[in-house]
C-alpha cells in the first residue's frame, strides 16, 4: 500500500497558555486565566499546528498536528463539548487529506478510546495505544534489567493503554508480581484473574497501596499530577506514561532516592514538525503519535486501535515499526522531566 497523509490531534494540557504559547508566543505573556475562559467558552475551531516532515520519504509532509481548542480539564469536566470538539478536529483532518486520524493525550480519553468514533467512514482512527503499550513494555524491561525482586505496580490498569500493558507483562512474565491499581473493584478483578494464571496479581483501588512496589507505571487519565511522595517506596522507579502527565518535578525534590522516567517516548531522529510543536524535543514523539504515522507510512485505510488494543495490533505495529526502523520508531533513551536519566542521576549523587 502506498503512505497516506495522516493527522495527529494535540490539546492544551495543565497550563494552556504555556502550551499555547508553542504556537503563538505572545500567547504565553498572557494570564491563565484569560486565556482558560476563551478556549472555554469562544467557538474557536481546530486548525494544523504544525506539518510533519520526514525528509526521506519527499518534500511533502508526511502529515499535520491538528489543535483541539480545548483544555485538559475542559475535556474532562465537559465529555459531551469535548467530543463535539474532537469531532470538528476530525472533520479537518480529512479535509487536509489525512487517511488516519490518531488521538493524542485526552483526545483518547474522552471518545472512550477512539470507540464512540467507530462509525466514521471518511477516516480510519486510532488511539495509538498499542504502539504506547508496546514502548512503555520495552522501556520498563530496559529499566529493570537484573534486578532482583520485582513488583511492578500499573496505575490505570483498567484502562486502554493500562490494559494492554498487563496482559504484555503477563505474557512475558517480565514481573515476579503485579499490581493492578485503578478506580473500579469490578474490571480490576476480572483483569486479575485473567494474567493471575501466569504471573501472581493482587488489586487495589487506593494509591497508597503502590508503597509496597519497586516499579510503578503511571497510566492514568488526569489533568493534574496525582503521585506524591507518600505514596512511593524506598528507592521506587517511576515510569509515567502519562499527557497530561501525573508527576511534578516537585516529586524528585522532596523524594530525591525516587527515579521518574518519561515513558510512552520514541526517537524519531529525522522526523522534522515545522510550525509548533508537541513539547518535545525535534527527532522525539510520543508512542501513540509514532503509531498514527507508522499507519500512515503503510497505508493503513480504516480504524486501528479502538477501546483496548489487541495483542495481535501490539504485535502488527511493532512489525511496522521494524518495516520503518530507518527512521528510528523505538524507545527514545530514558529522560527525566526531559533531561537525560543520567543528568539527574549525577544531581543526586552530588547531593549526597
Amino acid at each position: 500500500m502506498s503512505a497516506l497523509p495522516f493527522a495527529f490531534l494535540v490539546h492544551p494540557r495543565a497550563r494552556i497558555a504555556e502550551d499555547l504559547a508553542r504556537v503563538w508566543r505572545p500567547l504565553g505573556r498572557l494570564p491563565e486565566g484569560v486565556v482558560e475562559r476563551a478556549v472555554r467558552w469562544l467557538p474557536l475551531p481546530p486548525f494544523s499546528m504544525a506539518r510533519v516532515h520526514l525528509p526521506d520519504e519527499g518534500p511533502e509532509p508526511v502529515g499535520h498536528v491538528v489543535l483541539v481548542p480545548f483544555g485538559a480539564r475542559h475535556l474532562l469536566g465537559e465529555p459531551h463539548e469535548g467530543r463535539a470538539r474532537v469531532g470538528r478536529a476530525i472533520d479537518h483532518a480529512a479535509r487536509l487529506g489525512a487517511g488516519v486520524v490518531g488521538l493524542g493525550a485526552l483526545t483518547a480519553t474522552v471518545t472512550a478510546g477512539g470507540v464512540t468514533l467507530r462509525d466514521r467512514t471518511d477516516v480510519g482512527v486510532t488511539n495509538g495505544n498499542a504502539f504506547t503499550a508496546a514502548v512503555v513494555e520495552d522501556q520498563l524491561l530496559t529499566l529493570l534489567g537484573d534486578a532482583g525482586r520485582r513488583r511492578v505496580a500499573v496505575v490505570g490498569a483498567t484502562g486502554s493503554v493500562g490494559t494492554a500493558l498487563v496482559r504484555l507483562l503477563a505474557r512475558s512474565r517480565a514481573a515476579d508480581e503485579l499490581l493492578l491499581v485503578a478506580r473500579g473493584a469490578a474490571k480490576l478483578g476480572t483483569l486479575a484473574a485473567e494474567t493471575h494464571r501466569r504471573v501472581p496479581t493482587a488489586v487495589s483501588t487506593d494509591l497508597h497501596d503502590v508503597r509496597g512496589c519497586d516499579v510503578v507505571v503511571l497510566l492514568t487519565a488526569s489533568a493534574d499530577a496525582l503521585l506524591r511522595a507518600e505514596h512511593l517506596a524506598p528507592g521506587a522507579l517511576v515510569l509515567d506514561a502519562t499527557q497530561p502527565r501525573n508527576t511534578s518535578p516537585k516529586l524528585l525534590d522532596e523524594r530525591p532516592d525516587v527515579t521518574v522516567v518519561d515513558g510512552g517516548v520514541v526517537a524519531v531522529p529525522d522526523m522534522r514538525l515545522r510550525g509548533g510543536n508537541i513539547g518535545l524535543p525535534q527527532g522525539r514523539a510520543y508512542a501513540c503519535f509514532a503509531e498514527t504515522a507508522l499507519l500512515g507510512l503503510d497505508g493503513h485505510q480504516g480504524h486501528f486501535s479502538l477501546g483496548v488494543p489487541t495483542p495481535d495490533q501490539v504485535d502488527h505495529v511493532r512489525h511496522l515499526a521494524g518495516r520503518f526502523a530507518r527512521h528510528g520508531f523505538a524507545a527514545a533513551p530514558a529522560t527525566s522531566f526531559g533531561r537525560p536519566l543520567e543528568e539527574r542521576a549525577a544531581v543526586v549523587a552530588g547531593a549526597r
